[in-house]
């Protein structure tokens, strides 16, 4: 909408107000746009519309489709949000910001709730023995598991690096303990090639 009228603005200067009313009205299509355009060109043709001038259009646009086109908007940036590899508490704080004013609520909340979840958590959810039923349940059941399922990872990363078996890690450079350097003896370096015969 504001694309269009910045468009009139600078493009149909020149051009009577009726022409311009018109030219906006032309791109009002399908369903409840189309019948309000069609009621406001009767008032026009009857001589009894309050819209006289582009910009009165404009206002008027705004009064009827704004707080539609703001849950639309609301209603897309829902739909796409996935949690992703954020953790689910984050995931949660952003859904409720964008529930507000979407016009979503109760069973349609929860489907969106879930549709953006990572399947892991929301198969286990579901497969609970009391499965979450309200958008309040889900999110923090779906929290919980969420911080419980990241902790136990992080510990099992812990305890895998500190539970190699002794004696079996053997770095560059470094010698296993009790076990002599290549060409070293005990009693003296060991002549290049090895002992030959009695030789020692």
């Amino acid at each position: 909408m504001n694309a269009c009228y910045l468009y009139a603005r600078a493009r149909l200067g020149g051009v009577e107000d009726k022409e311009k009313i018109s030219w906006v009205l032309s791109y009002m299509q399908g369903g409840v746009a189309e019948t309000w355009k069609d009621n406001i060109l009767d008032e026009i043709g009857k001589g009894t519309s309050e819209v006289e001038t582009m910009e009165e259009l404009f206002e008027k646009i705004r009064e009827e489709f704004g707080e539609f086109d703001k849950k639309s908007r609301k209603a897309d940036e829902l739909r796409l949000l996935v949690q992703g590899s954020r953790t689910c508490d984050k995931y949660v704080q952003e859904f409720r910001r964008a529930t507000r004013g979407s016009g979503y609520e109760r069973r349609a909340l929860i489907d969106e709730f879930k549709r953006g979840l990572n399947r892991a958590i929301k198969r286990k959810l579901a497969e609970a023995e009391s499965p979450p039923s309200t958008i309040t349940e889900w999110q923090e059941m779906a929290v919980k598991l969420d911080r419980n399922t990241r902790q136990s990872r992080a510990e099992d990363r812990v305890l895998a690096g500190t539970t190699q078996p002794q004696g079996t890690s053997i770095q560059q450079g470094v010698v296993r303990q009790g076990w002599p350097q290549r060409g070293i003896f005990r009693g003296g370096r060991v002549p290049r090639g090895g002992w030959r015969g009695g030789e020692r």
